[in-house]
């Protein structure tokens, strides 16, 4: 803090919603602004017993101090945008930057049919065909729509202020990192960049305001869509470990495969990451469900932790251990 920015470090589902609101309770973030690409991704967030999965906004609002931004580098599909402020009754605190690209019904239609669909398997939320749009310079932004002009706000601007307050700024990044146009297995990857350096540029802060760049990974590696996955596990296995997943956005059913410690050295390295948070460490160790103190931990989940630390080279400070975004160990005083 007080500006950290928080990726993750496989291909999605790594439970950054989850980090991110801990983050925000637990340091009394005052700024979150989400980066990304738009509401291809889901954050899932459980807080007082309640779940909520958001595709739009950021998952800090469980915090109900912090004003939530969407940077210009998000698309931005109204219809979904405009229910996720009334559901979660925050439109006071909401700002959508009017450079946000919008997608619209063309887009989504594109989507689902042709080789995004039958090869890429994508989520056929519209955002591939809307980001080439904006390539060609013919999207319409969120200026140009009359039903997102009261959310309008300069989000750089906003967010630099903020920063140079010394206010705790968080920046919530989408997708994961071999999701990256660039960096990811292409063509199985999103329309975009997404790496931490991206984030930034979603948001418009420059990297020399970044304090921290926190790296999440799951304790094993889950992937919705085409591609590879090292060291696959049927479907049948994955459940057996208890590893089966639905994905939020799509509602398909998640490919599973162990940890892969080089995915992990080469996220950290492509996002410079300083820290690493671990989710689903209760799934992996059941003993550990729910615990929220480090001196709870059980010895096999702290050697997984320190197996982790040694293989990419930072520390792991925070681990989740259930749902709940406070069923968390904080480990950062410890480091």
């Amino acid at each position: 803090m007080p500006c950290t920015v928080v990726v993750c470090g496989f291909f999605g589902d790594t439970g950054k919603g989850k980090i991110i609101s801990y983050l925000a309770l637990k340091d009394d973030v005052k700024v979150a602004v989400r980066a990304g690409v738009g509401p291809n991704a889901g954050h899932t967030v459980v807080h007082k017993g309640k779940s909520y999965k958001l595709r739009m906004l950021p998952s800090a609002f469980v915090n109900e101090k912090c004003r939530l931004l969407i940077g210009p580098g998000v698309l931005v599909n109204p219809d979904i945008f405009l229910d996720e402020v009334k559901s979660l009754d925050c439109a006071d605190r909401v700002g959508l930057d009017p450079q946000c690209a919008v997608i619209e019904p063309h887009h989504i239609e594109a989507d689902r049919r042709g080789v995004l669909a039958e090869k890429i398997k994508t989520t056929g939320s519209g955002t591939g065909p809307c980001n080439a749009d904006r390539a060609l310079r013919r999207a319409r932004l969120a200026r140009d729509v009359e039903e997102l002009k009261e959310y309008l706000t300069d989000v750089p601007l906003e967010v630099n202020q903020a920063i140079d307050s010394g206010e705790n700024v968080l920046i919530e990044g989408t997708q994961g990192t071999f999701l990256s146009l660039f960096h990811g297995t292409y063509p199985y990857c999103t329309s975009k960049d997404v790496t931490a350096s991206a984030a930034c540029s979603d948001v418009g802060v420059g990297p020399t305001k970044v304090d921290d760049v926190v790296v999440v990974f799951k304790a094993y590696v889950t992937r919705v869509g085409g591609g590879p996955l090292k060291n696959e596990l049927s479907w049948e296995e994955a459940v057996k470990r208890g590893w089966g997943e639905i994905a939020t956005v799509t509602g398909r059913k998640r490919r599973a495969a162990p940890f892969d410690f080089e995915l992990a050295r080469r996220a950290v390295m492509l996002n410079g990451g300083t820290q690493a948070a671990i989710t689903k460490i209760d799934v992996l160790f059941p003993e550990c469900k729910g615990v929220r103190e480090y001196s709870k931990l059980s010895d096999r989940a702290l050697e997984f932790v320190r197996k982790v630390e040694s293989e990419i080279g930072i520390p792991v400070t925070l681990l989740g251990t259930g749902p709940e975004a406070l069923d968390t160990v904080d480990l950062r005083d410890k480091k």
